[in-house]
């Protein structure tokens, strides 16, 4: 199915990328995460405003990609980069329309209450999108304006393909490093960082760094494997290394493999043999939001036990429970089987 709006291609009918136009608007909180100098947008492409040296591009997806310091302890970025550059999670088969993108969103509580409740006019970042499918799905509305970035090009090569495609114009894909943001300080309404920070050598540093990007009042939305709720999936990981496919029924999401067969390859890739993974509980992420200043808004499942409802609130403060409580969500997780792979997710408020 084509956009409704034709979109420009090169003489083989191949998708040409367009220049990063909604990215040039936002110029004004861009620096180069190395030098902190400005980055200007010339009409065509980013350039260092000091020094007039040019953004590097690809396939219209700037790159201020800085590696970690030598002293980084543990780290794993090269090692998750090659992964993700392998293997682009999650992929786009099936998804032939906007249409098809916002119905799957929509089937997912979390996408949808998000879509609906981002604050009017919100300047969100996504940092770790993947290939972008929820930069995208928030990308289509007009009530907001999104910066996705990612440290992987194959997976932003997929998300800026759709959204090219299918004219998705407020969002903005590029390429750059978690703990290095090219973004000035205090500069996001909403930071979303969805089944990420566990796939990095910090998780607690990677939060604190995207924080500093944050405005004060402003909210971050954070998924991470839980410490028991992981734990079928561990096991299954297990049992699929000893027995192979025989045993795959074990996780209903492989049933599609002959049907969808890259949709299914990259959830396999990604929950059974991804080479670095960290797990947290509720009560540890609690620890890291009052130490740099965070007040706890909500938590998916909620923190002290009780129903979290389809119409829920997302930024209306909720309890966070006694570390019994916590507890006792995260033993419900666990005997729950450990849906979705186990993440939970924390959303808290800056102070």
């Amino acid at each position: 199915m084509e956009p409704k709006n034709p979109v420009a291609r090169t003489e083989r009918g191949e998708i040409r990328p367009e220049p990063a136009a909604m990215l040039g608007e936002l110029t004004d909180i861009l620096q180069d995460p190395t030098t902190g100098e400005h980055i200007v947008w010339s009409g065509q492409g980013f350039e260092r405003g000091n020094s007039g040296a040019p953004v590097s591009m690809t396939d219209g997806i700037p790159s201020l990609f800085a590696p970690n310091d030598a002293s980084f302890q543990g780290d794993v970025t090269e090692l998750v980069k090659a992964f993700y550059e392998e293997t682009p999670f999650p992929n786009y088969d099936g998804f032939d329309s906007r249409a098809s993108l916002m119905d799957k969103a929509r089937k997912g509580v979390f996408a949808a209450l998000l879509d609906e409740q981002l604050p009017k006019d919100a300047l969100v970042l996504e940092a770790g999108c993947g290939t972008g499918q929820l930069s995208n799905f928030l990308g289509m509305s007009w009530r907001r304006r999104v910066v996705a970035g990612d440290m992987c090009l194959n997976s932003l090569r997929l998300a800026k393909r759709f959204a090219d495609t299918y004219s998705v114009r407020n969002v903005g894909f590029m390429q750059f490093n978690l703990f290095r943001p090219p973004f000035r300080d205090e500069s996001f309404d909403v930071i979303v960082s969805n089944g990420v920070l566990h796939h990095t050598g910090d998780c607690e540093g990677g939060f604190r760094a995207l924080l500093s990007k944050l405005k004060p009042g402003g909210y971050f939305v954070m998924g991470l494997y839980n410490a028991l709720g992981r734990l079928p999936t561990l096991w299954k990981r297990g049992l699929f290394r000893t027995f192979g496919p025989s045993l795959y029924f074990l996780d209903h999401r492989l049933s599609d493999w002959h049907r969808e067969p890259e949709r299914v390859k990259a959830w396999f890739m990604d929950q059974y043999r991804h080479p670095h993974e960290t797990r947290h509980s509720m009560s540890e992420v609690l620890d890291w939001f009052e130490r740099y200043g965070v007040d706890f808004v909500n938590g998916i499942p909620h923190l002290d036990g009780s129903a979290f409802e389809s119409r829920e609130s997302l930024f209306a403060p909720h309890a966070a429970g006694s570390r019994l409580s916590r507890t006792m969500t995260e033993l419900n997780m666990l005997a729950g089987g450990g849906k979705d792979g186990g993440l939970f997710i924390m959303i808290g408020r800056k102070r």
